[in-house]
């Protein structure tokens, strides 16, 4: 069962989309946790910030990717936070972005499976997770 945005767990989250064999994550950090800053990284003072790779299919170079059964040749794209005043604004987003990066290489965006893993207090650890999956 897929809980909507506002009853999901007020801590931050990481939203992993799945198609062709492969999966994507990104964090959704919320108010009171520091999203990461790196070189280059704008500066994003909203409640919530999304920070997940975008990528695109290229015909030469790149990183090799297999994706259903094919190879793909992919090229990165910086990381670049996003900021959002509202929380469910901030999850249809994230889950719209993930579902963009699979259709530029190619695959359908309506196969994406979504899952979504809240993180207490920052930790990894499998007693700190809980999932919701779409």
């Amino acid at each position: 069962m897929l809980l909507s945005p506002e009853r999901l767990p007020d801590r931050m989250l990481l939203l992993r989309g799945r198609a062709g064999g492969t999966e994507l994550t990104g964090t959704l950090y919320e108010p009171g946790e520091s999203a990461p800053s790196y070189e280059g990284a704008p500066d994003v003072d909203a409640p919530y910030v999304w920070v997940c790779d975008a990528f695109y299919a290229v015909e030469s170079g790149g990183t090799v990717q297999r994706i259903d059964d094919r190879e793909i040749n992919v090229a990165f794209e910086s990381p670049v936070p996003r900021g959002f005043e509202d929380r469910k604004q901030a999850i249809e987003a994230a889950e719209d972005h993930l579902r963009t990066q699979f259709g530029r290489i190619g695959l359908d965006e309506s196969a994406v499976e979504i899952e979504r893993e809240a993180i207490e207090d920052g930790s990894r650890s499998d007693d700190a997770r809980t999932r919701f999956k779409e």
